[in-house]
């Protein structure tokens, strides 16, 4: 009898599953119960999302049908296959996009007074305005490239807009090749608000493309512009270092990082006028397919509005805005020390604050007890006030050490700056270990007290960057536990130095001992459930692939353990198929913050086993990152992560999504009569301060 693991029928593609996420985020913009402009905010994370989609997945796939790679997924789908597949569903989620574009939040927004101006709606007012603007602030960073044997087809930027210019006439060397590329460079806005003087609404803004659109023909004296098309190109975007052969690999990555922007295209974005001549012209020169082409009524970088909702000062079109809370420990200004050696402390981002970390590190760093300070940094962003007190703990002669993750996707260059400066000041820094992405999220403060020294530990779910704490919900334990303290010194020591890795007390690590005691977690679930007794699993994560995992949860499903999975985005597994995952739910939440904490919770024998993780159950996380997975000990926070971080996802019924057997997700609404609940709503409520105002 074939095990689940060879079964490739209870396994689903991980690409269409992703594309089925992004289904759920089209769907909160769908959504007309959600505020106009976050409405469009949606619109634009999912612009951005597929953009990644494309320049990852999508180039994956692409070069696995050139190289012919044998099918290597559970699914056991093949390349060319899951591609077409790829390319039906994603045409037909763009398609979607712009028609809800176009046809409710533009005109949504227009009623209530944030007009985006066409150029053919533009008045005499703002037509000349326009041109001014363009005259001072466009024409003079532009550079028009008119095609011809000495000026071949330009190296187009990813996903930089540009515009194929039709052109009649002759020019000053008697040159007609009756076609030009326009490229505009990045530091133009994408989005510009017209003045007032000139707006006929409270907010009227005008794109790029049309200011571009309506004056781009003043970059060719003399000659009549026929049409002018924007098109956009992605490029794969995976970079690529020789780990055997590299010996510096910030140095190797510098050097790769400009190959980026000019990767192998894998899609083409037109405006949906483009004329056939044009499209297949543009598809030629990317070397392209028919399959590859997205024709879009719209801005064809739909992801450069996400700032939009930023610029308008219309309460009533955004989310209500509330104030993070805090915990009793940190109500009041003091000795967080003295707070963390009375008992561990649990923060829930984002609706409690994440300046308790900041401000932590803040004190180590002036705190003369303070001897040494070390850090892993994933993503922080290219200005982080929590790089900028390690710098200074560093000036200040501590013994500050950063293992600083190189290889963070789209965070290479910001990573790579915050290294060059912590260097200049003296601070340690390590990029891990080459071939393995250092993803654990850990902060350790080494204090001398009473002529001992002492540790005290952050670790998190969620990466220490400030911007995304806001949007992300993660949780993070601050505990000055002397074997939670030692693990994490042992594991910074692995990073850092040289030798076997050592046995720890409470945590688990990729890529040592995560997996096995992921494993042993579940099989002792299903023993347990075989025993006659209560057999319980519920893990909250990002995503689940990983074939082994799943094949264990089918496993201990047959033998009767009831298991709850939250998985915000790609899930392999299928529930309920009758005789193989019988007793497993799937359950995805899309709502207003990202869903990013991972829980695991085992019920073993009662002992009700709570874990926290910077991992999800990846092939990725299992094996090739180092990760930790850490126990709340604390019998009260550990009650706190339950009511929180699992509770409140299985009582939603509005934003919560419902796999069936075949893979497909429904939302759940509630019943006739019934009270709406959002898990998210439910914890602002819980953990949040909502200003008066706020409560309308």
């Amino acid at each position: 009898m074939n095990k689940p693991r060879d079964i490739p029928e209870l396994y689903l593609n991980r690409e269409l599953g992703q594309l089925a996420f992004n289904r759920r985020v089209l769907a909160q913009a769908e959504n007309r119960a959600t505020p106009l402009l976050e409405r469009l905010r949606f619109l634009c994370i999912l612009s951005s999302n597929l953009d990644e989609f494309f320049e990852i997945r999508v180039s994956g796939l692409q070069a696995e049908i050139e190289a012919g790679t044998p099918v290597i997924g559970p699914d056991r789908m093949d390349a060319q296959l899951v591609f077409k597949q790829v390319a039906k569903e994603a045409h037909e989620l763009v398609a979607t996009q712009y028609q809800l574009l176009n046809q409710e939040i533009l005109p949504g927004l227009e009623a209530e007074g944030v007009r985006f101006v066409r150029h053919s709606d533009f008045t005499p007012a703002q037509a000349e305005w326009v041109k001014a603007y363009f005259s001072r602030e466009v024409m003079p960073v532009l550079t028009p490239i008119g095609l011809d044997p000495a000026h071949p087809f330009p190296r187009v930027l990813n996903k930089s807009l540009n515009f194929a210019i039709e052109l009649e006439g002759k020019d000053a060397f008697g040159r007609n090749s009756g076609i030009a590329i326009v490229q505009a460079p990045r530091v133009l806005p994408r989005v510009i608000r017209l003045p007032r003087e000139v707006s006929k609404a409270e907010y009227d803004f005008v794109f790029l493309s049309s200011v571009l659109h309506v004056r781009v023909a003043d970059l060719f004296a003399g000659m009549k512009m026929v049409n002018c098309y924007q098109f956009r190109v992605t490029r794969n975007s995976e970079l690529f270092v020789d780990e055997e052969e590299v010996t510096n690999l910030r140095t190797a990555l510098r050097g790769e990082l400009p190959h980026r922007q000019f990767g192998d295209e894998v899609r083409l974005e037109v405006a949906d006028s483009c004329s056939p001549q044009i499209s297949e012209y543009l598809l030629s020169q990317f070397s392209l397919g028919q399959d590859d082409l997205y024709r879009v009524d719209g801005p064809v970088n739909l992801a450069r509005l996400i700032n939009v909702p930023d610029l308008v000062d219309r309460s009533t079109l955004k989310f209500p805005v509330f104030r993070p809370g805090l915990p009793a420990q940190f109500e009041r200004p003091g000795d967080m020390f003295s707070a963390i050696r009375e008992g561990d402390i649990l923060l829930h981002h984002p609706f409690q604050s994440f300046q308790p970390v900041i401000a932590f590190l803040e004190q180590a760093a002036r705190d003369s007890a303070v001897v040494a300070i070390k850090m892993t940094v994933y993503r922080t962003g290219a200005e982080s006030e929590l790089m900028d007190i390690l710098i200074a703990a560093a000036k200040s002669g501590k013994e500050v050490t950063v293992v600083l993750e190189l290889l963070a996707r789209f965070d290479e260059e910001a990573n790579i700056n915050w290294a060059q400066r912590l260097e200049e000041v003296g601070a340690h820094v390590v990029y891990g270990v080459v071939g393995i992405k250092t993803h654990s999220k850990m902060l350790m403060v080494v204090r001398r007290e009473e002529e001992r020294l002492r540790r005290y530990v952050h670790l998190s779910t969620g990466n220490y960057h400030p911007r995304t704490t806001k949007l992300y919900t993660d949780f993070g334990l601050f505990t000055a536990n002397e074997e939670i303290g030692v693990d994490v010194n042992d594991i910074f020591i692995q990073l850092t130095g040289l030798g076997r890795a050592t046995k720890l007390k409470h945590l688990w690590e990729s890529p040592f001992t995560l997996h096995k005691q992921i494993a042993r977690a579940i099989q002792n679930e299903a023993q347990n459930a075989q025993a006659g007794k209560k057999g319980r699993i519920i893990a909250k994560m990002n995503a689940l692939l990983e074939p082994e995992t799943i094949a264990a949860l089918y496993e201990a499903s047959k033998a009767g353990v009831e298991i709850d999975l939250i998985v915000r985005g790609v899930c392999a597994l299928k529930p309920g198929i009758p005789g193989v995952s019988d007793n497993i739910r799937v359950r995805s939440i899309v709502g207003r913050f990202l869903e990013h904490t991972r829980v695991f919770y085992f019920h073993n024998d009662g002992a009700e086993d709570v874990y926290l993780s910077s991992a999800d159950w990846m092939d990725r996380n299992f094996f090739r990152r180092v990760e930790t997975c850490f126990p709340v000990l604390d019998a009260k926070l550990k009650k706190r992560v339950i009511s929180e971080g699992l509770k409140p996802y299985f009582e939603d019924n509005c934003e919560a999504w419902e796999m069936g057997p075949d893979g497909c997700y429904q939302v759940r609404t509630p019943r006739r009569g019934a009270n709406r609940h959002s898990a998210q709503e439910m914890l602002l409520e819980m953990l949040a301060r909502v200003p008066q105002q706020a409560q309308v």
